[in-house]
């Protein structure tokens, strides 16, 4: 039984211990602005152009306005791309000087909702088209922007095709209406291997899965079966009992992607990061292939896939 003076001592620590907490307002810490890059060049079914994002880093804590993001795309700058044998100047093109028949193309470019854009996006690019990604070949990427100079390189390996894709019922309570995609790869032995999808429904933009990107650690050199979820918006709400599967009847693509290693680590550290977050989660350093600033300059060959779900 506790006495009457071990209640009182009890009270008066917690009101003491009460009276000591403050609010925490985490500081404002001026850091010097990065230069941000993400860009790429693909090899494969539907080659594309060498195309570079340019965008300055914010404060953690920082509030941002539409203006804001605006701001943050850096204009003017020069970038180059050179393969070994030519070097591409990109030009600088916004989408707001896009004509209007042509924006929906650029913005699927850019992986973006033409509805749900409302900033101007600004992207280096090589409209003449000398240079279109190849697979083994590697690409030296400079970026001159005020008195800052960036440069990343990247390798686009040789691609690694599905073996096959089909829709199987999904797990739990019989439906009619919904479907799990399965595929099957056939990995090649004694090289590591780096993998990375996107999905589409009907005719939407190719969009990322939460978790994109695999290595094949686990099944190298082996004919291995896994499931692909289908990417959902993230401006739709979540809906738990249809979350990955994707509609009966639907017409559905995939773009399946080899990678370097590079490039898997730093979506791969980035969708760690992503998917822990919160006041007791451990802290993350995004792994990146840019010296000088910060993002990833990647080499992507890729294979897409058109099918009907259908069982």
């Amino acid at each position: 039984m506790i006495s009457l003076n071990s209640r009182l001592l009890i009270v008066l620590l917690a009101i003491f211990s009460f009276s000591c907490e403050e609010e925490f307002t985490p500081p404002i810490i001026e850091a010097e602005d990065q230069v941000v890059v993400e860009g790429y060049i693909e090899a494969g079914d539907r080659p594309t152009p060498p195309y570079v994002l340019l965008t300055k880093s914010f404060p953690f804590f920082s509030k941002l306005s539409q203006d804001d993001l605006n701001n943050a795309f850096i204009r003017d700058a020069k970038v180059t791309v050179y393969d070994g044998e030519q070097t591409v100047t990109l030009t600088e093109l916004c989408l707001d000087d896009v004509p209007e028949e042509f924006r929906e193309q650029a913005a699927d470019l850019l992986g973006v909702a033409i509805d749900s854009v409302g900033v101007n996006f600004c992207v280096y690019l090589d409209l003449s088209l000398q240079m279109i990604g190849e697979e083994g070949k590697t690409y030296e990427l400079t970026v001159k922007t005020g008195e800052k100079t960036i440069t990343a390189s990247t390798t686009i390996p040789f691609a690694i095709p599905l073996d096959s894709l089909y829709f199987v019922p999904p797990p739990g309570e019989p439906n009619d209406t919904l479907a799990q995609l399965r595929v099957i790869v056939n990995d090649p032995p004694a090289t590591p291997n780096y993998y990375r999808y996107f999905t589409r429904e009907g005719e939407g933009p190719y969009l990322r899965p939460f978790a994109s990107v695999t290595d094949d650690l686990l099944f190298e050199g082996q004919i291995f079966e896994l499931p692909l979820a289908k990417a959902e918006d993230l401006n739709t709400e979540f809906e738990q009992e249809t979350y990955g599967l994707f509609r009966l009847g639907a017409a559905a693509s995939i773009k399946w992607m080899t990678l370097d290693e590079d490039q898997f680590n730093f979506w791969n550290t980035l969708e760690f990061s992503r998917a822990n977050q919160g006041p007791f989660s451990s802290y993350t350093r995004i792994q990146h292939n840019v010296e000088g600033g910060l993002g990833i300059w990647g080499g992507i060959a890729a294979r897409y896939y058109d099918l009907t779900v259908e069982y």
